[in-house]
């Protein structure tokens, strides 16, 4: 349902800015004086005629279109194996250390004493 805002289409808000226009119009023209006063008559037939037309011509079918089956692709495939390989020599690397310096920590002899 492409085309939607808040779930109505666009001809609604088309159909929408025309009253709006043709109501702000008529307050306009019911100051004026004179012939101009009496064209607030055609200006309400004239929208109430295109919102027939609107209405009694849609250009969309009432049936909805069908959905294209959705490809899933991963556009960061290759980054995230070089974010994996880098996190797993960062891991590795730690492990040496900590391997060096915690668990094979070496044993130092102590000197004899001397009498």
């Amino acid at each position: 349902m492409a085309g939607t805002v808040l779930g109505v289409g666009a001809g609604v808000f088309v159909l929408a800015l025309l009253w709006v226009s043709v109501l702000l119009l008529c307050a306009l023209l019911f100051r004026a004086s004179g012939a101009a006063r009496f064209s607030v008559i055609f200006v309400f037939l004239g929208a109430l005629i295109v919102t027939a037309i609107l209405l009694l011509f849609p250009r969309a079918s009432d049936a909805p279109a069908p959905e294209a089956e959705t490809k899933i692709v991963d556009a960061f495939f290759i980054g995230r194996y070089v974010l994996l390989a880098f996190l797993t020599a960062v891991f590795l690397g730690s492990l040496f250390l900590v391997l060096i310096h915690h668990i094979l920590e070496p044993i130092y002899a102590k000197p004899l004493r001397s009498y």
